[in-house]
């Protein structure tokens, strides 16, 4: 009897172990901000979002249903992909699968780290423009709606052999002073650069929420930042710049998360004060 309850409670123990791994990579945690600006133009006023970074080539249901099942209930104006969205590691099948169910929404896609790495973005960037995806590469796009307008920014990722300063400065060489601008940027921890190049709303991701979040603490380790990395998730703001960081959605090098669930943000301009 005494074996026997031992080996239930070892039984329970690693269903219970099995089912909390299993929802900190797969179980989507669905994070909603709103950003205020007196420069945002009123017409964007209510403007939606959907931010998803880091899919690493990742299922999220049965053909990315639980994603789409998300996205589609926000009814996003924009949806913001900030890199990683393929990896080397898996097929690229995953982000494919997800990126031609997107097709009634403008799209726009910024490299990361893992493009650079995969050796066969130009043909990844060919696919995606061939379904309507928007692949901004050290440009700017300008998006208006009854006659006013504001700038969307896009930068490749620095592993493609030039840094975030040089590839912003490229990307904002047409730009208008008193836009309001929109970054979407693989790296977060290059925040300073975009607060000096007067960026409104910059959009990351890279982090990763520092892997495994720790109580009080945060996060434990991100690229490029090391151990307790200040930026790994959250929102931030210095001067008139705020940066919406994604912990992301699959992992690669490391294949497990803890309490740091798949993150997708759902983000609503304000106009005003």
């Amino acid at each position: 009897m005494k074996k026997l309850k031992i080996f239930l409670i070892t039984l329970i123990s690693f269903m219970i172990l099995s089912i909390f791994l299993y929802s900190q990579n797969k179980w989507i945690s669905l994070e909603q901000i709103t950003v205020q600006s007196t420069r945002l133009p009123k017409n964007f006023d209510g403007f939606k979002i959907m931010h998803l970074s880091d899919l690493h080539g990742q299922y999220f249901g049965k053909n990315q249903n639980d994603l789409l099942k998300k996205i589609n209930t926000f009814k996003p104006d924009l949806i913001a992909i900030t890199g990683d969205l393929f990896d080397s590691s898996y097929d690229d099948e995953a982000s494919f699968s997800l990126i031609e169910q997107l097709s009634d929404y403008p799209v726009y896609f910024v490299t990361g780290n893992h493009e650079a790495w995969g050796n066969h973005f130009e043909a990844l960037e060919n696919l995606l423009t061939q379904v309507g995806v928007h692949v901004l590469q050290n440009k700017q796009e300008t998006l208006e709606i009854n006659g006013q307008s504001i700038e969307l920014i896009g930068i490749d990722d620095p592993d493609f052999g030039s840094s975030v300063d040089n590839n912003l400065r490229v990307a904002l060489q047409e730009s208008e002073s008193d836009k309001f601008k929109l970054l979407l940027s693989h790296r977060p921890e290059a925040f300073e650069i975009y607060v000096k190049s007067n960026i409104d709303l910059v959009l990351s991701g890279h982090a990763h929420g520092g892997q495994f979040r720790l109580p009080f603490i945060g996060g434990l380790v991100a690229p490029n930042q090391g151990l307790f990395p200040e930026f790994s998730e959250g929102t931030h703001t210095k001067n008139q710049t705020t940066m919406i960081i994604s912990r992301g959605l699959g992992n690669s090098i490391i294949p497990q998360q803890l309490f740091n669930r798949p993150h997708l943000i759902e983000i609503t301009l304000k106009a005003g004060a």
